[in-house]
């Protein structure tokens, strides 16, 4: 039963009952249905962004598992990347130059693929652009792989041919480690110790005592031991062939003699201070086709790789060099 409603009439001084009009009594039920309507639409069509069902959340936990696997997966590939781009770096500049193999251009090692589109099932979907890409960076990695394993196959047909290249290229530190004090410079523009102008160092400067020994780098034939270039005092020239000359200046006294056939590894000097230098250092060179190069490319017959990493990481940086 309803409650009835009543108001008090002060001009009778009585109770009167309210009477609710039929066009009242229906503007509320149309403001009802409104109301009704209204926040049926905000749950519907607004709350319905903001509140998942048991099946839209695990879409969701699924769909950001499959964004992390992703990125994990570019990573790997990024490492990938990396791993190969040294192994290209050593083909180019050092196992194609020691068997003297046309280096693969950058272009071919790179290349993409052209055509048609290889990736159109991948499209139309939420996370398309990732996973084409992916696609994408893993076929070009498996093809670099591809061209990196026949040159690598290439070298090694071309090592079978050359082991008397091989005994010949200068292929050890001169200096042992354990008789290092420090490797004080490397190839490339640095601080004159005489001058303090900044000029091209050719070689490197590993320091240790005076009287040091000093070993071959590659089987060759002594074509200097003397004093008399400039600059460079006491010096040993070996000529490896195949275009290859190795260099080693301020010497304390020699152990080897003009036209001396020498193996790997042979005692052929000692380290001193003579010529231009500051202090007791053994200053080494090698030359290709009468051009100095780097020699950081040459130590692969003597140094661990943690070794190697370490003599790159001193031979990077610009200081001063000693002579």
């Amino acid at each position: 039963m309803s409650k009835v409603k009543y108001y008090y009439d002060p001009d009778t001084l009585s109770y009167r009952k309210i009477e609710r009009k039929k066009r009242t009594t229906f503007k509320y039920l149309v403001f009802f249905l409104l109301a009704a309507a209204f926040f049926a639409f905000i749950f519907v069509f607004v709350g319905s962004q903001y509140i998942e069902s048991p099946k839209e959340r695990a879409l969701k936990r699924e769909l950001q598992n499959a964004q992390l696997q992703f990125q994990l997966l570019n990573k790997k590939m990024e490492q990938a990347e990396t791993v190969l781009a040294n192994i290209a770096e050593r083909d180019n500049n050092i196992y194609r130059v020691y068997f003297e193999a046309n280096p693969i251009p950058e272009e071919q090692r790179r290349a993409g693929f052209g055509g048609i589109n290889r990736y159109k099932n991948l499209e139309g979907f939420d996370n398309s652009k990732l996973i084409i890409e992916s696609n994408k960076r893993l076929d070009i990695l498996q093809k670099q792989i591809v061209v990196q394993s026949k040159s690598l196959d290439e070298i090694a047909k071309l090592a079978e041919e050359k082991e008397k290249l091989l005994a010949a290229i200068p292929a050890i530190q001169p200096v042992n480690n354990v008789d290092l004090t420090r490797m004080a410079s490397g190839y490339g523009m640095r601080s004159d110790p005489f001058t303090k102008v900044r000029k091209m160092h050719w070689g490197m400067d590993f320091t240790a005592p005076r009287g040091t020994p000093i070993y071959a780098s590659g089987d060759g034939v002594v074509k200097r031991a003397d004093s008399r270039a400039t600059g460079y005092g006491k010096h040993i020239r070996i000529d490896h062939g195949y275009g290859y000359m190795s260099l080693y200046a301020h010497l304390y006294k020699y152990n080897v003699r003009k036209n001396q056939k020498v193996k790997r590894g042979d005692l052929i000097g000692f380290v001193g201070s003579t010529g231009r230098s500051q202090a007791p250092h053994l200053h080494y060179e090698i030359w290709k086709d009468k051009k100095r190069i780097n020699p950081i490319n040459f130590y692969y017959g003597s140094l661990t790789a943690e070794e190697f990493n370490k003599l790159l990481e001193h031979a990077s940086l610009e200081n001063q060099s000693l002579d």
